[in-house]
């Protein structure tokens, strides 16, 4: 079993998508054959875009990510799925430790602030401490965004080396067995 095939198995279709309520909107956009095909640079292209945007310090993440998949013409589902990084389990920790590496970088105290998914914290506590949140949001999207991408691009290599190897391997086979 191929990394293509697991993917395609996986992967929400085409009019899956299409069809959902947020993504409809984008009309002729998702017609570009780019943002569905598992190709090496669609698919990185895609966990890269995913994991950058999931590390973005709002609740609309998943858009954002389908956005900028469109944008670039990298594979849609991917960056949609790993936008999910951050979910209602993980968004918490992902946001302190992002703003402890912001704070420590602009050297500011760390204001003991409990965050919460609420319109309230957005629009009472995010006022103060918005500018190390961003930076670290930005600087862990950006490292998650490219270790993804390179991890992709390896892993499809490796495989790629492998399938090159067997049809070597059963070339030679095939070869002493006609001697």
């Amino acid at each position: 079993m191929t990394l293509r095939s697991i993917f395609k198995r996986y992967l929400p279709k085409q009019h899956e998508i299409a069809d959902h309520h947020y993504f409809r909107h984008f009309g002729s956009a998702l017609k570009n054959p780019n943002l569905w095909h598992l190709t090496r640079r669609s698919s990185a292209g895609g966990v890269a875009t995913g994991l950058f945007c999931a590390f973005i310090p709002i609740p609309v993440q998943m858009l954002i990510a389908a956005l900028l998949a469109i944008l670039f013409r990298v594979n849609l589902p991917l960056a949609v799925i790993f936008a999910w990084v951050t979910n209602p389990v993980t968004f918490a920790p992902i946001l302190i430790f992002s703003y402890k590496l912001g704070t420590w970088l602009l050297d500011e105290p760390v204001r003991q602030v409990a965050f919460e998914l609420t319109l309230e914290w957005f629009t009472d506590k995010l006022i103060h401490i918005w500018e190390p949140l961003l930076l670290g949001s930005m600087i862990l999207g950006s490292l998650s965004a490219l270790a993804g991408y390179i991890a992709i691009r390896l892993i499809w290599r490796m495989a790629l080396v492998r399938k090159w190897d067997e049809r070597r391997r059963r070339r030679q086979k095939f070869r002493n067995t006609d001697e």
